[in-house]
């Protein structure tokens, strides 16, 4: 399974909510938050190419153009999904990832899947019809292992082509 990662800046080590306004990049293999759960993706058969990641203000500022250049890169790299997060309770991150992961499957042939808490209620709302959203605990919550294993079922029952009802426990 050829995975892809988008992380804010935060996620990706790259600041905190004082620098909103980090240029999309672009890191070879997995980097920040992805040590987390690197275990999980080496164990159903995941490699992770890049990690792509940006601030939130630069991604609100110039969506058009992140959108296009994430799908090409996507595209590019034959990745097989995306995963977009773990994004805990961080409403912009939640909501920018809603955005890329609809617009990943919408302009590729990857899939792509976001990962937030129940608190980002609006995007989950908003595009839980268009785009899977796994569950997770929200920063400092109990259950973060099981989730990001979760994580990694849904990511790979999405890539094997698996119905909805195999993994959607999991899912809003």
């Amino acid at each position: 399974m050829r995975i892809l990662l988008f992380f804010d800046q935060t996620q990706a080590g790259a600041g905190g909510k004082e620098r909103p306004n980090v240029e999309l990049a672009v890191e070879k293999g997995g980097i920040g938050s992805y040590h987390m759960f690197e275990k999980f993706i080496k164990e159903a058969g995941g490699t992770v190419l890049a990690t792509m990641y940006c601030g939130n203000g630069y991604f609100f500022d110039n969506e058009e153009e992140v959108k296009r250049k994430i799908v090409a890169l996507t595209t590019k790299l034959k990745a097989d999904v995306v995963i977009c997060g773990p994004c805990f309770n961080y409403a912009d991150y939640a909501h920018m990832s809603a955005i890329i992961a609809q617009a990943i499957e919408a302009g590729s042939d990857s899939k792509a899947i976001v990962v937030c808490s129940e608190e980002n209620a609006h995007v989950i709302e908003s595009f839980k019809d268009s785009v899977t959203i796994v569950k997770m605990p929200k920063k400092g919550g109990i259950g973060l292992n099981d989730s990001l294993i979760n994580m990694i079922k849904v990511a790979k029952a999405k890539v094997e082509g698996q119905a909805k009802e195999t993994y959607q426990e999991y899912t809003y």
